[in-house]
């Protein structure tokens, strides 16, 4: 595109020390009237659209600008000279002398006279055609990387269910003949061979637990959240519930305090207070004398938009300097005959606190208990946690 040389314009008059700087500038700047017509430009800004200053001068501003970007142009001018903006940053495209376009960022000043009249505009351009292809190449390789890992995601969890699928008929069969052979021929078998076969069932049932804890642990991390209002005091009055009927050996006294809601995926909420839950049971009846109840407390308090919940348990309870292990799977701060399980339930808990926008934290005494708080917010933000 070529621009033909127009009539040097009337310059409104200013301080020859500023147009000395904008001469000497780096930056592409002009002097331009309320109705858009370049009053003076600096060298930068020619070598910016490829003009001589003779080409820009008494030219309009939309001759050079992008097609795309006129009636943003025209907006920003009429914001400017009516007031309701004082000044303007934005990126915006101008179209180079060969035709190619040009990103810069753009900010624009109105001058005004002591009555406040507006008198012209000063621009400043700077090019930013190399930070944005940058920035575009860096978006694309991340895009790039991203739909790489969700396929290698995808890849691992269905080997996963395949692995679990596969094992869990083995298991079945181990589980099975196990319990025949210890029917049948449980008279037959000294006290050594006895023992043998109660470490091969308890093993059984053991993986059978692991890999439904497995199953568990990918549901949390892969499912589709489905937002709504959930009512948390009805879930963990559910699962307490859920508890006794598989426990029934002990008695149980679990306070929730009524009220407790956020706003969540109401299945994977229970699943984390089943987590939860079940983890306070386990430690709480350890040790029981007979007739002594499991006392576990569910309560909760809202600040700032986002809800405590706490899960009190008066139980074996564990060494805080240890608590950094406690979400990570597999780890375990007991052993079996303490009540340790596979590790993985406080993995899940926090993993489901983590994609509702929350965190799971632990405090606990050796021999006095332990609480698990929950912090979710009451309403959920719209999305996962960029983190999570």
């Amino acid at each position: 595109m070529s621009l033909s040389p127009a009539p040097k314009p009337a310059v409104p008059a200013g301080d020859d020390r500023f147009r000395q700087a904008m001469t000497a500038s780096n930056i592409g700047m002009a002097i331009v009237s309320l109705d858009g017509i370049w009053l003076e430009v600096n060298p930068a800004l020619c070598a910016l659209l490829g003009y001589r200053i003779d080409e820009l001068l008494g030219h309009h501003y939309s001759e050079v600008t992008h097609p795309d970007d006129l009636e943003i142009s025209r907006n920003l001018v009429a914001a400017l000279v009516n007031g309701s903006l004082a000044s303007v940053d934005e990126h915006k495209r101008y179209l180079h002398r060969d035709g190619r376009e040009v990103w810069v960022q753009l900010n624009i000043a109105v001058m005004r006279d002591e009555d406040g009249a507006p008198q012209y505009f000063i621009s400043h351009m700077r090019d930013i055609g190399g930070e944005r292809a940058a920035g575009l190449a860096l978006s694309a390789r991340a895009e790039a990387n991203g739909a790489a890992l969700d396929a290698s995601q995808r890849q691992l969890q269905l080997f996963a269910d395949a692995v679990s699928h596969d094992l869990r008929a083995p298991l079945r069969s181990i589980e099975s003949f196990s319990a025949l052979l210890s029917e049948r021929a449980g008279e037959r078998l000294n006290e050594t061979d006895r023992d043998y076969l109660g470490r091969i069932r308890a093993a059984a049932s053991r993986m059978t637990s692991l890999l439904a804890a497995l199953n568990e642990l990918s549901h949390a991390t892969r499912t589709e959240l489905r937002r709504e209002p959930v009512d948390l005091s009805l879930l963990a009055d559910w699962v307490g519930a859920e508890l006794q009927d598989a426990d029934p050996s002990h008695r149980a006294q679990i306070q929730v305090q009524p009220g407790l809601q956020v706003e969540g995926d109401e299945r994977l909420l229970k699943l984390m207070l089943t987590q939860l839950l079940h983890n306070a049971w386990k430690f709480s009846s350890q040790g029981l004398e007979p007739g002594a109840a499991v006392r576990i407390e569910v309560t909760g308090a809202v600040e700032d938009g986002r809800l405590s919940l706490a899960v009190r348990d008066h139980g074996s309870g564990f060494d805080m300097r240890y608590a950094h292990k406690l979400f990570e799977p597999f780890q375990r701060l007991h052993g079996p005959d303490q009540g340790g399980g596979h590790g993985l339930g406080l993995a899940i808990a926090q993993r489901i606190a983590e994609r509702h926008g929350g965190r799971l934290l632990a405090q606990s005494q050796a021999e006095a208990g332990s609480t698990f708080i929950v912090e979710l917010p009451v309403v959920a933000a719209g999305g996962e946690d960029a983190h999570a």
